[in-house]
């Protein structure tokens, strides 16, 4: 242990990701599974849109809170999509990918010793983004039997008087869960009894499956208590670009912006203007939509067909199958099916201890790499089921 490393670190395990990918990287004909993001390519329009930028020389920062253009047009956006604006001078910020604009919300409302309410399995980053915060995060598990979505009951019976925060991810990675209105209303009512912050994780709006999605500031009295997160990356393809934002009232977003600007200065500037063109492409939206979808029918279908016990995900890109038939834990289900059939999936333990019988599959490939995924793992149940 080098002694000029912060003890925070060390709480920190590395992602349980990266192991899987760093291995399929070293075979061939690895039918991956793993890694959440689109094999589409940026819209058309939008890569026109960021080659014209370059052209005319837009090469400069930004003002820290984004160009304006931009937050104009994600503000019509918001209230396009959910009713609510956001004023686009003090109430949005554009980061760095939504992972950046996490980071912004943590560290500037966790003091040292606050507790936060993360209900898991969830992304790989809340947890040690809290511990880097100086907070404590407060795990809860949800339920396969409940389609992993998070009670009012349960985030109450985790409060104490040093909880400041929620911190929730719906769409959900890695479960595919949405939660009802129904129960968004119900943890709004524990929210303002407790007068807690709400970070609101909404990455995956736009990919919902026969459902609405609900942003969580539009629930009744939580605009001000909540940090709403999302972005372009999954929705448009556009991971490769790094731009999200954070919509929130003006004295969070002020709190934000100051460390923003000193940690980052600004969001890309080309990717921003290329995101002002990816906020009209709607048709590419749905285009991407409806193959996510039929792709999630053909994965969860052919799961459950296999004795994978999978609950119809609703939202995101991912399936979350229960690996118990195979008499393995997910880790070793994992680390068999790469190595014995070259498929790559991630274990549900990455993502929490509820996950630990669990494996995640990721839709967003190829059809055609799904069925045959799909013939690879009819071989490896054969043998293990």
């Amino acid at each position: 242990m080098h002694k000029f490393i912060a003890d925070r670190i060390h709480q920190v395990p590395p992602s349980g990701i990266r192991k899987f990918f760093d291995i399929a990287a070293t075979m061939s004909d690895v039918i991956s599974l793993g890694i959440g993001e689109p094999d589409f390519t940026s819209p058309r329009s939008v890569i026109e849109a960021g080659i014209h930028a370059l052209q005319q020389g837009e090469t400069h920062y930004t003002s820290n809170n984004g160009l304006i253009e931009l937050r104009e047009a994600l503000s019509g956006y918001i209230k396009g999509l959910y009713g609510i604006e956001y004023d686009p001078q003090n109430e949005l910020l554009v980061s760095v990918g939504v992972s950046e604009a996490m980071y912004l919300t943590v560290t500037a409302t966790i003091n040292p010793g606050d507790e936060v309410i993360i209900p898991e399995p969830c992304f790989v980053s809340y947890s040690p983004e809290v511990i880097f915060a100086g907070g404590v995060p407060v795990m809860i598990p949800t339920t396969f039997e409940d389609d992993f979505q998070v009670t009012a009951e349960a985030i109450e019976a985790a409060i104490t008087p040093k909880t400041k925060a929620l911190l929730i991810g719906y769409p959900n990675n890695p479960t595919g869960a949405v939660l009802t209105r129904e129960r968004l209303l119900e943890i709004a009512k524990v929210v303002e009894k407790h007068n807690l912050l709400v970070i609101s994780d909404e990455i995956y709006d736009r990919l919902v499956y026969g459902i609405q999605h609900t942003q969580f500031a539009t629930l009744p009295n939580m605009r001000e208590r909540t940090v709403v997160l999302s972005g372009l990356s999954k929705s448009h393809a556009m991971t490769g670009w790094r731009v999200g934002y954070a919509a929130a009232s003006a004295d969070l977003i002020a709190a934000m912006r100051k460390i923003h600007q000193y940690t980052i200065m600004s969001a890309p500037t080309v990717a921003q203007y290329a995101s002002i063109e990816a906020l009209k492409a709607e048709e590419d939206v749905q285009m991407m939509l409806a193959e996510y979808d039929r792709r999630r029918r053909l994965l969860v279908n052919g799961l459950n067909e296999l004795g994978l016990d999978t609950f119809e995900p609703r939202g995101a890109f991912y399936a979350f199958p229960r690996v118990t038939k195979s008499g393995m834990s997910g880790e070793e289900f994992s680390e068999r099916l790469l190595d014995e059939e070259h498929v790559a999936m991630v274990p549900g333990s990455a993502f929490g201890d509820s996950g630990t019988d669990f494996v995640r599959a990721c839709y967003a490939t190829a059809y055609e790499k799904i069925e045959e995924a799909l013939e690879r793992l009819y071989r490896f149940m054969q043998r293990h089921g």
